[in-house]
Formats: C-alpha cells, structure tokens, sequence
C-alpha cells in the first residue's frame, strides 16, 4: 500500500504532483535543491551550481487558458502570454491556495534513489538527501521525478571542428544567457534556430553589431497572434481540428499546414523552409521575419568548421570576425540521483509507458513525471500525468501486466535514434495524449454524452479550444467550477485587453446560434467515430509548447 510519496523537484511538475497526491489521501515529502519554487520559470542572474533557468525577457509560448492547473485558472486580468515573473506569480498564487509549501523541503537535494532490498515486494525506495551538509536517508513507499527534461546543457562540440581548439572568441550554450547587455557591439553567431534560437537572435540584433542565425534544419515559423487576434493555441487546438487530423489523409493536412504558413509569408524566399522539406521543425517567433527582411539577423546554413576569428559554411561561405558564438542545441535528461540499475531501463522517454513508467521494475512505484514534449503545454501534461499516476498509487487505476506495458512501448518507439538534443524526439499530439492518459485516469469528458445532457458545453468543447478545465467535468478529481470555466475563457482572454473602450455595436449572437445548429451533426459524427476507432495523433507540425 503506497502511503509516502518522494517528490523530486518542485517546479510546475513537482507542484501538480504534491497537490495530486494531497487529492488521493497520500503524503508527499518533495525536495527541492534551491531555495524557491518554480524550476526553470524562477529566474536568476546567476546559474546557481548549474541550475537552469529562463533568461529575462521570455514569455509564454502557449496562452494562459491552454496552460493553467485544470482546476484553478489564471487570474482574468492576466495577460494571454505571460512573461516569467507572471508565471512564476501563477504557481505561487496555487502553491498557496492549495497550501503545498509546507510539503516541500527546501535547500534540499536528492543525492540518491535506490530500490529497497525488498523491492519486489514492498515497491519501496531508499531516497539519500542532503541539507545543509548534513545526510539523511528516508524510506518511501514510491517516487515521483519531476525535474523535467531542461536539465543538462547538450554542446556537441566535436560537430564543429576549430571551436574549442582554433576559435579565439567567446563561445557559450544558451543555459549561460541571460540578458543582451554583454553582447553590445558584437558580432554574434547563434547555433540553433529553435524556439530559444529564434528569441535570442531577436534579441541581441537590437544591440549586437550583426547577428548570423545557422540553421540545419527547415523550418516553420508562425505568430502567438492568430486571425482576428486570438492566441493562437486557442483558435488551433481544438478536438474539431484534431477530429480533420484524424479524418482527413496526413499529406492533405500537411499541406493546408504549409499554406496557412506560408499566407504569412512565404518561407522560402526567406531561406527558412520549403513545402518539399521532408524533415523539419516549426518554431512560434513574431519578429524573427522582419530582422531577416531588416538585416538585423542573416540566416546561414550549418557551420563546418571554425577558424580563429571566423566560421565556415557548408554552403562554402565565410563569416570574418566572429566574436561569439552561441550554441542554442538543446538539452538532455539524465537522472544522476537514480541507481544505474533503474537508469539502465530507460535510454530515453519513449521507452517508459506512457512516457512515465518503467515497464520492466517489479512494482511500479517510480514516475518521471514531465518529461514529455507535446504540441502544447507541458503544464497541463504534466498535471493529467500526475493525476493518473498518484490514482495509481492510490489502487484506484491499475496498470497492464509488464508484457503488455512493454508491447505498447515497442510499437510507439521510432526506430531511428536521433540527436539527443532533438526535442521533436518527444513531441506528440497535445490532445491524442492527455486524451489517453485521461481515459486510463477516468477522467476524459465524452462529447457525445454532452451533447444529450448539456449541447451547449458539448459544442464548446468540440469546437473551442481544449483547455484544461475539460478534463475536471467527470471522474475524480471532478470540479464545479469546470463548466463555467470553459464556458468564460473568452472572456478571460479578452478581459486584460479592454484597457480602452471602443463602440462595436455589432451583433453576432444570431449567427452563433445559427453555427451551433449547423455544427451539432458534425460534433455528432466526429464524436462517434472518434471513440469507435481511435488513431494515434503524432502531429509533429504542430505547434510549440510552453
């Protein structure tokens, strides 16, 4: 019977965690290595021993309505994309209402995570910390890892022959950014255009002399801003765009993609990505397109080499008088607190179940809670993840026998490795998974149900955007206020923006209502058959996450 509960790391993962476990009557100790809650979202200008966190001026990629604890929304008069201390406001603001301060021990680090003698009977851990200097070691009936994936800064230097033996610039991972003021007059190469690539090139054209963007890759580039001037997440994910994904062939939806795309701006005049591109990645930058069209960034291919004051392309171009380079390639995972014995079972998240068990340990009281790259937040997989797995420990959901966990992870792995740093590796469709892990929760509303008992709230779910608050209308866990949540989302994302009042008498309740007739046998089919034949929904063009 599982009782205490370790939780390793108290960021958005380790706060859902330790709040789930509360809900399920168990009783989590977490440990938290620094000082304060928030993990990668607690920003400092100094690296802390090496911990990783966002540099100054980040924001939000998804939209606060798509990235909230599904049972306690973000504040109406918070804007849509939240820069860090917002966020960082966010998670304190729940920490409190759910009083989970006083479960995490903080200045604490996990050195150690090994299986009991008895394991395979009692499921137990022996989990070694230090505080202070000062070593204790704790019993728990199980164990919930949730440092997330940022943790370990990947520079594959031996792919850029000269960096590290010939270059006489400065040369830094993106881990080590901060802000733009060191980099004043400088001429800068960024290695890397994702996500943080794209940010960190925007940002040092406005003092740096001249900013080079390498990219290896084609790429996608589109706004948080969608039509009419919703956040994008709201508009596109939603179960009506996941039921054409599942209906429709991929090469059509791929290319409807690629023209949505490209109505912005057509992105391979640009240099970044053509419709031919079989292998490619999509990134969410408003302003990267106007420092091309400006100058202020140049798009180069991949490096081949390095001499002392400048880079080689492939393309056979050079760049003279580099002063820094810096890498933006990612991160890997890597659990150095679990014993080898537990780390061996898994060489990446697609070979735990669900992203989150190991299959093959004899009982399964170990989770790695967050690791998990979907095509929205990682806040609201995260939650969903913790939610199934502390009902687990709980006896309230069982898992498959081994074989079976084993079976379905084997045919969900890709059969090619990749570069570790690639977080497409982990990304999958946002609503195909946390769908699945609600259904094993019990927790995942039906559509068709609703749209006997309440077509109202049916309709704005099939044809809204799928915000958290879906997965608190049934099963445990179950919260009043998801209806009405659901239902005021728009008026919570527009309410921040009415800071100045204009006349627009215009009326379109009338043509709402019409829309709603029309769409109930739509919702009706695609209700149906979604439960009847479900498909796996790996969606690696969609958009970014948090």
């Amino acid at each position: 019977m599982v009782r205490r509960v370790a939780v390793i790391g108290a960021g958005v993962g380790g706060l859902a965690s330790i709040k789930c476990c509360l809900d399920e009557g168990l009783e989590p100790t977490c440990f938290e290595r620094s000082e304060d809650i928030g993990g990668l979202w607690r920003y400092t200008d100094s690296m802390d021993g090496g911990r990783v966190s966002v540099y100054r001026s980040v924001i939000t990629n998804t939209s606060k309505e798509m990235s909230c604890f599904s049972d306690f929304p973000c504040p109406e008069d918070f804007p849509s994309f939240l820069p860090h201390g917002l966020l960082l406001e966010y998670f304190r603001m729940y920490a409190r209402h759910f009083d989970l301060l006083r479960h995490i021990r903080f200045k604490t680090t996990a050195l150690s995570v090994r299986k009991r003698p008895d394991f395979a009977t009692s499921g137990q851990w022996e989990v070694v910390t230090e505080t202070d200097g000062i070593r204790e070691s704790h019993v728990f009936d199980a164990v919930m890892v949730c440092t997330g994936h940022y943790q370990e800064p990947y520079l594959p230097l031996a792919s850029f022959p000269g960096i590290d033996t010939r270059f006489k610039g400065r040369y830094l991972h993106s881990q080590e950014y901060k802000d733009m003021e060191a980099f004043r007059g400088k001429r800068i190469l960024v290695v890397g255009i994702g996500n943080t690539g794209g940010d960190l090139s925007v940002e040092l054209s406005h003092v740096a002399a001249k900013v080079f963007l390498s990219a290896r890759s084609s790429t996608w580039v589109f706004s948080r801003v969608s039509d009419h001037g919703f956040p994008f997440d709201m508009v596109n994910t939603t179960r009506f765009n996941h039921f054409l994904d599942w209906f429709l062939p991929s090469a059509l939806t791929k290319r409807m993609r690629f023209q949505k795309f490209n109505s912005w701006f057509n992105h391979a005049n640009y240099g970044l990505a053509s419709t031919k591109s079989s292998n490619f990645k999509i990134i969410i930058n408003e302003e990267l397109p106007f420092c091309l069209l400006s100058g202020t960034v140049v798009l180069k291919p991949n490096v081949k080499e390095f001499t002392e004051t400048s880079a080689v392309f492939e393309d056979g171009t050079t760049e003279e008088n580099i002063d820094v380079v810096l890498f933006a390639t990612g991160y890997i995972f890597t659990f150095p607190f679990l014993e080898e014995s537990v780390r061996s079972l898994f060489d990446d998240n697609r070979s735990l179940y669900k992203r989150i068990f190991p299959p093959q340990l004899e009982k399964p009281t170990l989770a790695i809670i967050g690791l998990v790259q979907l095509t929205g937040s990682v806040m609201v997989g995260a939650e969903m993840q913790a939610r199934w797995v502390t009902g687990i420990f709980a006896g309230w959901n069982k898992l498959p026998p081994a074989s079976k966990m084993m079976a379905d992870v084997l045919k969900k792995k890709p059969p090619v490795k990749r570069n570790p740093s690639e977080r497409e590796n982990l990304k999958i469709s946002f609503i195909s998974y946390t769908d699945e892990i609600a259904s094993c929760a019990g927790v995942k509303p039906s559509v068709l149900r609703l749209l006997l008992t309440d077509p109202r709230l049916a309709l704005a779910i099939f044809f809204g955007p799928c915000t958290p608050y879906q997965y608190r209308l049934v099963g445990r866990g179950k919260w009043s206020g998801a209806r009405d949540a659901i239902l005021t989302q728009w008026q919570r994302t527009l309410k921040p923006l009415r800071t100045r009042v204009v006349d627009d008498s215009s009326d379109g309740s009338s043509g709402w209502r019409w829309m709603c007739l029309l769409a109930l046998p739509v919702a009706l089919t695609a209700g149906f058959l979604l439960s009847k034949y479900p498909r796996p929904g790996w969606s690696p063009w969609a958009g970014p996450q948090l």
